[in-house]
């Protein structure tokens, strides 16, 4: 009995192409605003080196850049992560300052290099624990909840000195601000900023706790009916910027060697522009610690162009609030096109 023949494929007939997944098309765009950033940052080197070539390429002045560039841009590491979650911390400069005079106060120093680094990180962490429980198990709105941290933290702070400074004598802290504890030519401080740097883009693109964060932003309801638990989400996203705004402190204290109520001021806003010329969306969902960055050092260069060519604060501010309409616009204009 014979068996019946199959009759021959067509070896003509085409495969249906699988389509690119999404988070290629993602990538790609990140890399555009990137290149773009880059692009602009490499401009900004260009009229400095044009405008001051003396004076703005010489060593000491960009590792001055870096150094001040690494306070705000750890604050705005944190920053991003919050904002990536639909949420806004108004209150980081406060924390910072909080944080800086409570390290530095005299019972503090007594304890030394480990007292004051200690001091720091806790109260930034316990404010940030503070805006986390108001904000995901009190239902807060973040704008409320942080702002009241603000007016809270400043206030605590001027106690704390009553408008005076507070000289740091521990000899192992000021050490850290010298040149002879550079190395390879890179401060200390911009090595720590470096590694904030890494892990942030580490735990925001390689890790659960990243992906979540973005899905928190991107669509609460969803992220909580996939069984993520964003309220304790939002308090981790929080004790994650007064970690940072504590680490943040300690800087602010090797760069200063001093405690001051008026210390981190205005550095949300800083930070908050940073994010957004980033890339980061103000309402969720997307963003990037490099891009942050890149918008940290864009801002501080711009600063360090105006001071080196004797041009006013207000022409400063003026051209910072330029940058930062220009970047909502752009975002505007990406997000209607995708």
């Amino acid at each position: 009995m014979t068996q019946p023949v199959s009759p021959p494929r067509d070896s003509t007939a085409k495969v249906p192409e699988a389509r690119p997944p999404a988070w290629r098309g993602l990538a790609a765009r990140a890399d555009v605003r990137t290149l773009s950033l880059l692009g602009v940052l490499a401009a900004l080197i260009v009229v400095g080196g044009i405008t001051k070539p003396d004076e703005f390429l010489d060593t000491r002045n960009l590792q001055l850049v870096l150094t001040q560039a690494s306070v705000v841009g750890v604050v705005t590491v944190g920053m991003t992560f919050v904002i990536v979650s639909g949420g806004i911390d108004l209150s980081v400069g406060a924390i910072v300052a909080l944080a800086s005079v409570w390290a530095t106060t005299v019972a503090t120093q007594e304890y030394g290099f480990a007292g004051i680094l200690f001091t720091a990180i806790v109260v930034g962490v316990g404010c940030g624990l503070v805006n986390g429980v108001l904000i995901a198990y009190g239902s807060m709105v973040p704008f409320i909840a942080t702002l009241a941290m603000l007016a809270s933290a400043r206030g605590l702070a001027l106690q704390i000195t009553d408008g005076k400074t507070q000289i740091v004598t521990v000899p192992s802290v000021l050490d850290l601000g010298e040149r002879d504890a550079y190395v390879l030519g890179v401060p200390p401080l911009v090595m720590v900023f470096a590694v904030v740097t890494v892990i942030g883009w580490l735990v925001l693109n390689r890790t659960t706790f990243g992906r979540r964060t973005v899905a928190v932003g991107g669509n609460p309801e969803a992220a909580r009916l996939a069984g993520i638990d964003v309220r304790r989400q939002r308090l981790y996203l929080y004790l994650l910027s007064g970690l940072c705004c504590g680490i943040a402190a300690f800087l602010l204290i090797v760069l200063s060697g001093s405690g001051q109520n008026t210390n981190g001021n205005l550095y949300e806003l800083d930070a908050i522009a940073a994010a957004i010329i980033g890339g980061t969306l103000l309402t969720g969902g997307r963003g990037t610690i490099t891009g942050s960055v890149l918008g940290v050092l864009i801002f501080f260069t711009i600063t360090n162009i105006f001071a080196l060519n004797n041009l006013q604060s207000d022409v400063q501010q003026i051209a910072k609030g330029a940058i930062i309409v220009a970047a909502v616009l752009v975002q505007r204009r990406t997000a209607s096109t995708t």
